[in-house]
């Protein structure tokens, strides 16, 4: 399937064929969501930010509820007590964290060790947590990683990927997703992920490719103009001390703005690669992102947070969302009213027997 496939219009009757790619929806608006974001903010400043977990709550449901499949959106059942239990171990781990330095090197070494042993497992009871509690027509999400991953995947390998001064990230990353998507289930149906170590290779280094042509054209173009400027005849040691100086300035910030323009190429080209390579049993996931929209969005949802002095920011967050929601579709094999209605009856048969089980989030 191709980016120029024609993707259908959701029928009324939610009668779906087989190989009819089905849209994802977002119908959030920047302002029911601005009204949401300025109360949580209002109410987690005024209660020295315990009221954040129950903020989280109402995003988390406002965005869950605004994102459609099929006629039908999603919906979140997240407890924000579990979730402020989550953020005051993270707080706790912290303070601790830095009274450990203060007293000596070697107690702050112990302290970081134990934090390394305890992150991986605060993030998959995070991930339990998060699926556990999101839903779609009533079947439930989950999460079934086993615990010796958790340590391989967010431990040992970000490890290794730091001695390999960053050589294995793209390795990395594969593997993360990889077990995110093959260790998720909806219902008692379980998700795969084809994608390959090549495949994120290629990402990285087309990124790095771009990032370093960029880099080249403007060493390139201001280097040239600070050259002939400095050593021209009629300009004397001072100025030209300050015009190397402002050089140097711009040359810096054209990097810095370089690099921020290629945050839109590198999202799309993640996202696309992981969601065309992710099924649910036999339903594919579809991605068609553009980086050139994305870069547009990203650039004008910046200018707007920085002449609203912030309160863009939740227009911004929408915007982000639909777009990245809205360029998603589904590739159902089969009809998916019957793939629901089973994955309803077998829910129903086996139960959750794994809800005591997930009592915080570390809200990742």
């Amino acid at each position: 399937m191709t980016d120029a496939a024609v993707v259908h219009e959701i029928p009324e009757s939610n009668s779906f064929q087989s190989d009819t790619p089905i849209r994802f929806s977002f119908s959030g608006t920047g302002s029911e969501y601005f009204r949401i974001w300025i109360v949580n903010l209002l109410f987690s400043i005024l209660t020295l930010g315990i009221y954040s977990a129950w903020a989280k709550v109402r995003r988390t449901r406002y965005f869950y509820g605004s994102t459609s499949v099929a006629g039908t959106s999603f919906e979140y059942h997240g407890n924000p007590v579990a979730i402020l239990k989550g953020r005051i171990i993270a707080v706790l781990l912290i303070i601790i964290y830095n009274l450990a330095f203060e007293m000596s090197g070697v107690i702050g070494l112990l302290m970081v060790l134990l934090v390394m042993a305890l992150t991986p497992w605060l993030i998959w009871k995070s991930l339990q947590f998060k699926l556990y509690n999101s839903s779609y027509r009533g079947i439930r999400f989950g999460f079934r990683g086993a615990l010796k991953q958790i340590y391989w995947v967010y431990l040992a390998l970000p490890i290794l990927t730091m001695l390999s001064v960053f050589v294995l990230a793209p390795f990395t990353h594969q593997r993360v997703k990889k077990f995110q998507h093959q260790e998720s289930r909806f219902g008692t149906s379980h998700f795969s992920f084809s994608g390959t170590v090549g495949s994120f290779y290629k990402a990285y280094l087309l990124v790095f490719a771009i990032w370093l042509a960029g880099v080249i054209a403007i060493s390139i173009a201001l280097g040239g103009s600070l050259f002939a400027i400095i050593t021209a005849d009629n300009m004397d040691r001072e100025a030209a001390a300050a015009a190397g100086a402002a050089g140097v300035i711009l040359f810096f910030g054209a990097l810095y703005v370089w690099m921020f323009l290629l945050f839109p190429i590198f999202a799309t080209l993640i996202q696309n690669l992981i969601w065309n390579n992710t099924q649910l049993e036999k339903h594919r996931f579809l991605s068609d992102m553009k980086w050139t929209r994305m870069t547009f969005i990203t650039v004008t949802n910046i200018i707007g947070i920085i002449c609203t002095l912030g309160l863009f920011l939740p227009f911004a967050q929408i915007r982000i969302m639909k777009y990245r929601i809205e360029c998603m579709s589904m590739l159902p094999n089969g009809s998916l009213e019957n793939f629901i209605a089973a994955s309803q009856q077998q829910v129903s048969a086996t139960g959750e027997g794994v809800a005591d089980l997930l009592d915080f989030d570390l809200s990742l």
